[in-house]
């Protein structure tokens, strides 16, 4: 019994071959031709292709003008205070290093401002960090003026730069406080599902 198994397969493979007539492919062919109905090319296939193609725009046209728009969220965004000053002189013209940390700080704010997600439950603690912005958007003027006034000095650039700091910080504030009542409402929200 313990004959190579190669050997016995090679054997076997030799035993089986079968050798086929002349011309059996090609009859079988032929058959397979008669049998097979020929495929008919269709002289639509582009009509049929600009059909699928207005039905799809139509339908996307369709949803785009019947959209509902009730749910659009607007959000108000003050103008920035720094560009509105047209006469005098400003933090960033100082110089290009000052208009450069200017620059970075008033578009972190515009910045954050347009992110803000107002609505009915957040309303009034959004509303109340918004008047602390006024404030010390209040107080950016009257330093600007201060600088237009007195002449640019130490103190005057380091108390401009530390309002442009806090109004973002107050701001990324605002951000968490509201990233935690959300969360908080969320998990409020499942353990009343469970």
């Amino acid at each position: 019994m313990a004959r190579d198994l190669r050997k016995l397969f090679k054997e076997e493979q030799k035993a089986e071959r079968f050798v086929m007539n002349e011309g059996h492919e090609k009859r079988f062919k032929d058959l397979l031709r008669k049998e097979l109905p020929q495929q008919k090319k269709s002289s639509f296939f582009i009509l049929k292709i600009a059909a699928s193609f207005l039905i799809l725009v139509g339908l996307g046209t369709f949803f785009f003008l019947n959209r509902d728009t009730s749910n659009i969220k607007t959000t108000v965004v003050e103008k920035n205070p720094v560009a509105e000053m047209q006469t005098g002189i400003s933090l960033g013209d100082l110089s290009p290093d000052l208009k450069k940390v200017e620059s970075y700080y008033v578009t972190n704010i515009n910045l954050e401002l347009s992110k803000l997600n107002v609505s009915g439950d957040n309303k009034e603690l959004v509303d109340s960090y918004l008047e602390r912005l006024a404030e010390l958007n209040t107080e950016y003027k009257n330093l600007n003026e201060e600088l237009n006034r007195i002449g640019p000095n130490d103190q005057t650039i380091t108390a401009l730069i530390k309002n442009l700091q806090l109004r973002l910080q107050l701001l990324q504030q605002l951000k968490e406080k509201l990233n935690q009542v959300q969360s908080s409402k969320n998990e409020q929200y499942e353990t009343n599902a469970v």
